[in-house]
């Protein structure tokens, strides 16, 4: 889960980061508010998940309140990369003299911790790395020793902090490790960190991801969840538990096992060519030992999304048998009555197959029409749809 800007800003503080940071305004009335109560110079910010903001007018200084207002005004409703501005924050403003960049992240690829510095911040990460690989620190970090004052004066040596801010920002360092593990997070990255005039050294941004598989013992998390933004659909899917996301087709897809889902998106996304050009609705995976109420919970979901036009149920039975799977279907169908209007297509194969099936025949639901083989069922799911359109 990515977080805003400004909860971000106010974890960083919570743990004993220094930020700068001011409040949430969602009128530009409130921004003006906001600007008068913070005096001087202030900076109005997109509060959008997305890089890049400055450059497509998501950041304004504002001298007085009454220009705070007017940003805010333009500001609100803008599209970011996609992203529409709901909400701005309303930031002091910060003599900045250097900027720098500091992160902790997870890297996947070398299963472990990283620590990436730069003295160099303020630009993008991304566009430093490919243009001046050699000003990026990168230090990994050993999970079960972690960052003490000592690491910390390390990776900032390597990055070429100046002398004179290592001592400070070497605290800051490993307040920010201390946040980076007491949160779950897979990320919290500072750009900038400013030294401003004062001498001190500030978070003036921050991004923070955290791992939802850590919810469990993270009861906060909820609290930060952007709840306007979420797709209604897999909002109601992460209530049941349901691997759920959605795309952006006409085929509702069911199976079970996250490889055997990616397969039929794939088999369903080539079948559609021959028919119209209709695409996988989303994925959704029902696990390998999903009862009958999951399946039913399912094709609630599905059956929801009005831009489904026909479902593929793919189920290789294993741990989850097809009698089971075929019950779940029958069950949904029923709570579902005259709400089911969507042809379903079902290929059932593995344990328990032809009970299976046979409970699938003797339902005999108009809806449902049995394949037996993936191609045949994703051929037929495409075809249903394209003709529904």
């Amino acid at each position: 889960m990515d977080l805003f800007e400004y909860q971000a800003k106010q974890l960083f503080a919570a743990h004993g980061v220094p930020v700068g940071l001011g409040e949430v305004a969602d009128t530009p009335e409130q921004a003006r508010a906001v600007a008068e109560r913070i005096g001087g110079v202030t900076v109005v910010k997109a509060q959008v998940k997305a890089g890049g903001r400055g450059k497509a007018g998501g950041v304004k200084v504002a001298k007085t309140p009454a220009e705070a207002y007017e940003h805010a005004k333009a500001i609100l409703g803008m599209d970011i990369k996609g992203h529409t501005v709901h909400r701005v924050l309303v930031d002091p403003g910060a003599q900045i003299e250097e900027e720098y960049y500091f992160s902790f992240l997870l890297d996947r690829s070398n299963r472990t911790f990283l620590a990436m510095a730069s003295a160099e911040g303020g630009m993008e990460i991304e566009e430093l790395a490919v243009q001046r690989p050699d000003a990026l620190a990168r230090v990994p970090i050993d999970a079960t020793v972690g960052v003490d004052l000592a690491k910390a004066t390390e990776i900032l040596t390597q990055a070429n902090f100046p002398a004179e801010v290592i001592a400070s920002t070497a605290d800051t360092v490993v307040k920010l490790w201390e946040t980076f593990v007491q949160q779950d997070a897979t990320l919290v990255e500072i750009n900038p960190l400013a030294r401003v005039a004062s001498g001190d050294v500030l978070a003036l941004d921050g991004k923070v991801s955290l791992d939802e598989n850590a919810n469990f013992r993270q009861a906060g998390n909820e609290d930060l969840e952007d709840k306007d933004a979420a797709d209604p659909l897999e909002a109601k899917a992460k209530e049941k538990h349901l691997n759920y996301v959605k795309l952006d087709g006409e085929v509702g897809i069911i199976g079970n096992g996250a490889g055997l889902v990616m397969s039929t998106l794939d088999v369903v996304a080539y079948a559609g060519e021959a028919h119209g050009g209709v695409k996988p609705a989303n994925f959704l995976d029902i696990g390998g030992g999903a009862s009958a109420e999951v399946m039913a919970n399912g094709l609630d979901i599905i059956l929801g999304d009005p831009s489904v036009k026909s479902v593929f149920v793919n189920v290789f039975g294993g741990i989850t048998s097809c009698d089971a799977v075929a019950n779940g279907i029958v069950t949904a169908l029923g709570m579902l009555g005259a709400a089911a209007t969507k042809p379903l297509v079902v290929r059932l194969d593995g344990n328990n197959v032809e009970e299976g099936r046979r409970i699938l025949n003797e339902a005999a639901h108009p809806l449902v029409t049995q394949a037996d083989t993936m191609d045949d069922g994703a051929d037929k799911a495409a075809q249903l749809a394209h003709s529904a359109n």
